[in-house]
């Protein structure tokens, strides 16, 4: 199989509206997280370092999602098969964030809790957007 074989299969245009609500759900439990450790106006002062939490989850993201099929064709069709996909999509998306994170060019470090906290809270969140999205279209 070729790249552009394996990509039509792992990327449908018609997921574009899943991608941006993935990637808000999963800015929006960043963010929470964020404030529960640090005072609101530090963030509002610290852009940067809001964009320093969201990095390496985002870039474990594109790297695995579409690789997994969160955004291929059969992820458009129901919330049936949309939600497995981006539940499994998350898991290895958030180890790759929290790897990263736990680098010198990341601010951060990895506990134990935050792994599962991680894991957990991400997937619940990209489920129950996902569930949302396909009950409200």
């Amino acid at each position: 199989m070729d790249v552009e074989t394996f990509l039509e299969t792992r990327l449908d245009r018609a997921a574009i509206p899943l991608a941006v609500g993935d990637i808000v759900a999963i800015v929006v439990v960043l963010t929470i997280g964020a404030n529960q450790h640090n005072p609101t106006d530090f963030l509002i002062e610290n852009p940067l370092y809001l964009l320093g939490i969201y990095a390496p989850f985002l870039i474990g993201w594109v790297l695995v999602a579409p690789l997994i099929g969160a955004y291929s064709p059969g992820a458009v069709e129901s919330a049936k098969a949309s939600v497995p996909l981006v539940v499994r999509s998350w898991v290895p998306a958030a180890l790759i964030g929290l790897g990263l994170r736990a680098t010198p060019f990341f601010h951060g470090g990895v506990q134990a809790i935050f792994v599962v906290v991680m894991v957990v809270t991400g997937a619940v969140a990209l489920a129950v957007w996902r569930t949302l999205y396909f009950k409200l279209r």
